[in-house]
């Protein structure tokens, strides 16, 4: 069951036409972090939103933003809302997110990422778009260009600060806040203030309202987390049978080349599986997330580029089969699994040489996980992974499709931003 608030959204300000499409939606109530922030969010007040992921922060703040903002017009290039997020993956989850219900209150939403045509982003900008929704590396690149001018932005909301800070992107932060309304809007949301992201509230956020549904190492009690010890040997076999497993699984790798190796192995093995890696275009990134999501392929192999941001309904397993070195990766891959209230399981795959160096991770990282010793297609196996064994009938994807286009034409194609299915939050 999914905790939620007593309170109704109704009660807590959104715009009704937005509660009609939450409705519609199945969305009825909200979650804990919606229901703190909302009616101080919706006021005006500056937010310092602090939260797992998984928690229910992409409507905290996407409602507030489109309740203040419902009619308002943007004059061409220059919008009034920002929702600035470290990576492309998560612009596409959160403008999937809020492009229907800004619909709703007569508002357009526009993606702004890397990877992606210049010229539909352009077109969008001499239009006049009301909220962005963007990276930071694009934006910027955008306001040199004077395709961007944010001094009448109202509301700023940075999501995942901290992950932006991690990947060096608080420069280009203080900049585009430095470009926004000196009086405008703060919403900020991070899982922890690390890495100068309390000298961005302390800038930049104005008498902000703190709201906080627990600290980055609180772990949820319905996540379970095991070391599995096993023989070198083992080790490939006891993964392949995980991965045979019914029910949506991530496991976590170290190297984009150990990511296509494994997918490689596992498919050979008959598991139908994704890889998803920094070196991947971004068609096929958005390809390959569609395919997790939709169960096409119930297994995805990944680096830390997915361990944060990457919102999937429905992981029931999370497997390190590289242990993370940071107990902060390994709480962010963690998090992959029992969102919003669901159960989950998170598993490291461990040689009895690394046992006293996986056991120190995971108690550094705040969990109390459970060691096991086990051995290709044993009970204990089974009961913490529901492992099964694999076909051992090769599986191979479905080429993606060719555009209808002439060939000449897929130089100018769009490489991302469609086909994620709708998530809720």
């Amino acid at each position: 069951m999914h905790a939620r608030s007593p309170l109704s959204f109704d009660a807590l300000g959104v715009a009704p036409s937005i509660i009609a499409a939450l409705k519609a939606d199945g969305i009825v109530e909200p979650f804990p972090i919606q229901a703190a922030t909302l009616p101080d969010a919706i006021a005006g007040r500056d937010i310092l939103g602090r939260g797992r992921t998984g928690s229910g922060k992409t409507l905290a703040f996407g409602l507030a933003l489109l309740t203040r903002l419902a009619g308002w017009k943007a004059e061409p290039g220059r919008p009034l809302g920002l929702v600035l997020v470290p990576t492309r993956e998560l612009a596409m989850q959160v403008s999937d997110t809020l492009s229907p219900l800004a619909e709703r209150v007569q508002l357009r939403t526009r993606l702004i990422a890397g990877g992606m045509p210049y010229a539909q982003q352009l077109r969008a900008l001499e239009r006049g778009v009301p909220i962005l929704v963007a990276t930071p590396g694009r934006l910027i690149d955008l306001m040199e260009r004077g395709a961007v001018d944010l001094s009448r932005t109202e509301v700023v909301v940075l999501d995942e600060a901290d992950q932006m800070a991690d990947m060096g992107f608080l420069p280009a932060v203080t900049r585009i806040l430095d470009a926004t309304k000196p009086r405008g809007q703060r919403l900020l949301f991070s899982a922890t203030l690390d890495n100068g992201v309390d000298a961005l509230v302390r800038k930049y956020l104005r008498n902000p309202v703190e709201h906080s549904t627990g600290p980055v190492t609180d772990q949820v009690t319905t996540m379970d987390h095991h070391v599995l010890l096993m023989h070198p040997a083992d080790k490939g076999t006891i993964t392949a049978q995980i991965a045979a497993r019914d029910g949506r699984t991530i496991f976590f790798v170290r190297t984009q080349r150990a990511v296509d190796r494994l997918a490689e192995q596992l498919a050979a093995q008959g598991v139908p599986v994704g890889a998803l890696h920094g070196g991947k275009s971004q068609a096929v990134r958005t390809r390959t997330l569609n395919d997790f999501r939709n169960g096409t392929t119930p297994a995805l192999v990944a680096t830390d580029v997915a361990a944060r941001g990457i919102h999937v309904d429905d992981v029931s397993l999370v497997v390190h089969v590289d242990a993370p070195t940071d107990p902060k990766d390994y709480v962010h891959r963690a998090g992959r699994t029992a969102r919003a209230g669901d159960s989950g399981t998170v598993v490291t795959l461990a040689l009895p040489k690394q046992e006293r160096a996986v056991t120190t991770l995971t108690k550094k990282a705040g969990v109390d996980a459970a060691v096991l010793r086990v051995r290709p297609g044993d009970d204990g196996l089974r009961q913490v992974t529901g492992s099964q064994e694999p076909s051992g009938i090769p599986w191979t994807p479905k080429p993606m499709r060719q555009p209808s286009r002439s060939p000449r034409s897929r130089s100018s194609r769009s490489s991302g931003g469609r086909g994620f299915a709708k998530r809720k939050p």
